[in-house]
């Protein structure tokens, strides 16, 4: 008999759009996927901030190039993508949330959340698909979502809101475009610690709180996602659409 062969974890001479990469989950994803062999073209809009990662990464023997986006710009999206692509491999990590009780919702906040979160994600996606469809070729994208799309939260009316629509759309452009080997899925982090939630984790009352519902006991790490998106960008993963990643230290486990 032959054995079976572990399909390769390896992205040589695949091309990587990552959304957000200027910080935080996207900088570690376009780090991922650049040392698994992928040409990675960071996304942001804090120009000076991707150039800088992008020299870093270039001089640590990754191939990587800076794309100035603001995914709340569809046309403007559209046409960076359009110009720049095809993206075998989409991250979208460009999110933002603003925390209050839903009583004191204003339409500002929902507004300005859902253009990002929801809107944003939606056309950078099928931006990038346009160009996977108009080249025939398959492809793996992935949503930066949270654990927060599988659950509630406190103060979290309108981030929860935005995060379950990513999941749906997700699962209905699996449905849309598998006949094309275009895969689609997202992943779920629990709180990970970065500049932005170093506020929250400052507070010891919400850090208990944090530390008591992860069942691992700890906050997360960036380094935590970047197996999970290299996991789903290759072919070690190819069975997989439509579906979450949780990576939650056990959050949404009860």
């Amino acid at each position: 008999m032959t054995l079976p062969k572990t399909p390769s974890f390896r992205l040589d001479q695949k091309r990587a759009l990552v959304a957000g990469a200027s910080s935080g989950i996207g900088l570690a994803c376009a780090v991922a996927l650049g040392e698994a062999g992928a040409k990675v073209t960071l996304a942001a809009r804090r120009v000076d901030a991707l150039n800088t990662l992008v020299d870093k990464m270039n001089a640590a023997g990754m191939k990587a190039d800076a794309l100035p986006l603001d995914v709340s710009d569809i046309a403007g999206t559209r046409a960076s993508v359009a110009s720049h692509g095809p993206f075998d491999i989409l991250v979208n990590s460009a999110g933002l949330a603003r925390h209050s009780p839903a009583l004191d919702t204003t339409e500002d906040d929902f507004d300005t959340v859902s253009d990002v979160n929801v809107k944003g994600a939606y056309f950078l996606t099928q931006a990038v698909v346009n160009g996977l469809v108009a080249a025939g070729k398959p492809g793996s994208l992935i949503n930066i979502s949270s654990q927060m799309a599988h659950v509630g939260g406190i103060d979290r009316a309108v981030y929860c809101a935005t995060k379950h629509a990513v999941e749906g759309f997700t699962k209905s452009m699996a449905i849309e475009w598998g006949k094309a080997g275009i895969r689609i899925n997202t992943i779920s982090p629990t709180f990970i610690l970065t500049d932005l939630t170093r506020p929250t984790f400052a507070d010891p009352e919400k850090r208990a709180w944090i530390e008591d519902k992860i069942k691992l006991g700890r906050p997360g790490k960036v380094e935590d996602i970047m197996g999970g998106v290299v996991f789903l960008a290759s072919e070690a993963s190819a069975m997989v659409t439509g579906t979450s990643l949780l990576v939650d230290g056990g959050w949404t486990a009860e």
